[in-house]
């Protein structure tokens, strides 16, 4: 039973779908949304924070200001890009490669959550179970990699993998009940997905709904063996 929740990316495609599936399922929590914008209506028991994910104070006043010496039993970061225009798409090979793409992915998909994990992390439960997870991808998965291309995106969801095993270790030697993953929400049909969708097979490509209803389910499986690990959205482990 989770008491306190925060969402951070609550206005994406996921994010939103973790917000409505969650106050379906956890009426009496007290969820927190984070996203760059403001929110017109939302229910009583919801408090939004304005968070620029360009902008490391904005994390610490977003983290600081909803906590309220009130841990958190749930934090999910549902942010991330894979493209952005023209300007920055997947690479098909390395004459595509760019200094400007590689930054831009990796503040997105990398730097960001590694930051959200910075000041959300101490604030989790130390009383009892809780889980931080982060919107990971299987193609973050070195040992999965069998097609190559898309280097700036692989690489930051392969290093922000390693964020999360990391912080579990550290997080376990005084958070004994903390668990802390990647997740993989499998292809969802959203905006970020939309140029690729026509190669995605059939029965494959998911609602956001449908997604993260498995996913919560995957959350709601996990021990604290599980720390430091990714997984998909069917609960199997993807590996390293």
């Amino acid at each position: 039973m989770y008491t306190k929740i925060a969402i951070i990316g609550s206005s994406g495609a996921i994010g939103s779908s973790f917000v409505k599936l969650l106050t379906r399922l956890y009426p009496q929590a007290e969820i927190h949304t984070f996203s760059r914008k403001a929110v017109a209506d939302r229910p009583k028991n919801f408090k939004h924070h304005i968070i620029d994910y360009s902008d490391e104070q904005t994390i610490e006043s977003a983290a600081k200001s909803a906590y309220e010496n009130m841990p958190f039993d749930l934090v999910i970061v549902a942010t991330g890009i894979l493209y952005g225009g023209a300007d920055i798409q997947p690479e098909k090979c390395l004459r595509d490669l760019s200094a400007d793409k590689f930054r831009a992915i990796f503040n997105a998909n990398t730097i960001f959550p590694a930051l959200a994990a910075k000041y959300f992390l101490p604030l989790l439960n130390k009383d009892k179970r809780s889980v931080f997870a982060a919107l990971s991808a299987r193609v973050g998965s070195i040992s999965d990699n069998q097609l190559g291309g898309w280097y700036a995106y692989r690489a930051s969801k392969a290093a922000l993998n390693m964020i999360i095993k990391n912080a579990a270790i550290e997080m376990g030697r005084r958070y004994k009940h903390a668990i802390i993953v990647g997740l993989h929400p499998g292809t969802v049909d959203s905006n970020l997905s939309k140029p690729f969708q026509s190669r995605v097979p059939e029965g494959k490509l998911f609602t956001p709904d449908f997604a993260v209803e498995k996913l919560v389910s995957v959350i709601e499986n996990l021990s604290a063996q599980n720390s430091g690990k990714c997984f998909g959205w069917d609960g199997q482990e993807i590996l390293p």
